[in-house]
């Protein structure tokens, strides 16, 4: 019994743990169920964290970075849904298609940091124009969309809002702006399935902007044609400055006492081998639209400074006059460019003037006031063309390095007519004077417009009284006309061809 009671205990022992090893067991068991929940804790943690990371992501994939409006990916989405909720009921949807005019010039003349901030401040004032739904989206640059619940009534509602919001004064670091805005509209279903709505909106967007902007329009069919007819035209003109074909012609520029001509204003021209003659107030948007303008600038500068330079060869002393774009005064090298014609037609900088609209002349952009400051150290005539028509004020024409003011035609043409066309052309002329700038009328037509201006003291005129633009050859022919031909009325203003020009003493 004891070796059986002795066998036993023994196995009883050999299946027991110590204790400390139970102590053991238990501790470790223990800690990997801590472990075990910690790092589902964790799990979850990281879970919820990156499906907030990805919901941030989404949102911001669907928001514009520097406005906070939908991205145009977004809005098309949101289209689809306007479109399809339309289709289920009996309710219409309006596009409204926004782009700011003159935008441009902001961004060139203070920089993308201004430039980008007046982005910001008028996305806010779209976003606010459509109340709390994510219902605005910037499309690219300064083009924006709107969805608005409605038809033609409602959208034009809407549209007039917008133009109202985009027109008020914006401030920036400082500087006040305004700028105006150009709004088509295309309303589903009347103007086109979904595919086509965003473009027919975008079309009278354009047809807007080619009118001169600041207003809305609604989709036309016949704007698709007129697109088209634009594109044709486009296409030609890049073939016409490839090939050489336009040309300049002259008009003369008369002074008012002597009645000789003082010099001759160069004015583009384009003689379509299919259309004719194409008006400069058609191609010349065209061409600044498209990028042409630099390139069509520049050859008319070049050209002009040729022709003065024949014209001197033949005894014609003229001072010569071209027309420079709001996108030239932005060009870096402009001066440099006229500098380079100048020599290189033996030119003396004072022969040429270099005629700039009130508009471009009042931007008061960094770039402009440079190209000021170095048309003046260039010691070229400067000319502020359509004066009147503009916000110069006495101040800004003192800081301009301007020789001379040439009242716009509109006040020219209701002289005889309007005691206010007279009291402003009077008013020019008494402050050109102040100055000591000179005064040139355009557009004079008849002898009552030109006696009120010569009372007025004005001291050069233009105009069909004296001479259409003509070519450079006939204007030689013209000048050296003895009046024998008939054009009595053009006998006084003959400019003999040996007598020389105050401009070259």
């Amino acid at each position: 019994m004891g070796v059986q009671a002795t066998g036993a205990g023994g196995a009883a022992a050999a299946t027991a743990w110590p204790l400390w090893l139970a102590v053991i067991c238990v501790t470790l068991l223990g800690v990997a169920g801590v472990v075990f929940w910690r790092q589902r804790q964790r799990g979850r943690q990281l879970r919820q964290r990156l499906h907030s990371a990805t919901t941030q992501i989404d949102t911001l994939r669907s928001r514009d970075s520097l406005t906070g409006l939908l991205t145009r990916a977004e809005i098309e989405t949101v289209l689809d849904e306007a479109v399809l909720a339309c289709e289920r009921g009996t309710r219409r949807l309006s596009l409204l298609v926004v782009a700011l005019d003159n935008f441009r010039p902001v961004n060139d003349g203070y920089g993308m940091r201004v430039g980008d901030a007046v982005l910001a401040q008028v996305g806010s004032r779209l976003s606010a124009c459509v109340g709390d739904k994510p219902q605005a989206a910037r499309l690219a640059g300064d083009e924006f969309l709107l969805l608005i619940e409605g038809g033609l009534e409602s959208a034009g509602q809407a549209a007039q809002k917008v133009l109202l919001a985009v027109q008020q004064p914006l401030v920036v670091e400082g500087l006040e702006l305004t700028l105006t805005a150009s709004v088509g509209i295309a309303v589903y279903p009347e103007h086109g399935s979904r595919p086509k709505l965003m473009s027919h909106a975008a079309l009278a967007m354009r047809s807007v902007k080619l009118g001169g902007g600041a207003a809305y329009a609604h989709f036309d069919p016949t704007m698709a044609v007129d697109m088209r007819e634009q594109a044709e035209l486009l296409r030609d003109l890049r073939t016409a400055v490839e090939r050489g074909q336009l040309m300049l012609y002259y008009q003369p520029k008369i002074d008012a006492r002597s009645l000789q001509i003082t010099g001759a204003e160069a004015l583009l021209r384009w003689q379509h081998p299919q259309r004719g003659m194409v008006s400069p107030a058609v191609f010349i948007p065209l061409a600044e639209r498209h990028g042409l303008i630099a390139r069509i600038g520049g050859w008319v500068i070049e050209e002009a400074c040729r022709q003065a330079a024949e014209w001197r060869a033949q005894g014609l002393r003229m001072r010569v006059a071209v027309n420079l774009s709001g996108h030239q005064m932005r060009q870096d090298d402009l001066v440099d460019q006229i500098e380079q014609s100048i020599r290189r037609h033996d030119i003396r900088p004072e022969r040429l003037t270099v005629e700039i609209t009130e508009s471009v002349a009042m931007e008061n952009t960094a770039h402009t006031r440079d190209a000021f400051e170095r048309l003046r150290r260039a010691g070229l005539h400067v000319s502020i063309d359509d004066f009147g028509t503009g916000h110069s004020s006495l101040a800004s024409l003192r800081r301009l390095p301007a020789a001379e003011l040439k009242i716009d035609r509109a006040f020219v043409t209701d002289l005889a007519t309007s005691a206010e066309a007279r009291g402003i052309a009077q008013a020019i002329v008494q402050m050109a004077h102040t100055l000591d700038r000179r005064v040139v009328a355009e557009g004079v037509e008849n002898e009552t417009q030109r006696d009120l201006l010569v009372a007025m003291g004005c001291d050069e005129l233009q105009g069909y009284l004296f001479a259409k633009p003509m070519t450079p050859t006939s204007l030689a022919l013209w000048a050296e006309d003895d009046g024998s031909t008939g054009h009595g009325v053009f006998r006084p203003s003959l400019f003999g061809p040996t007598q020389p020009a105050p401009l070259d003493m």
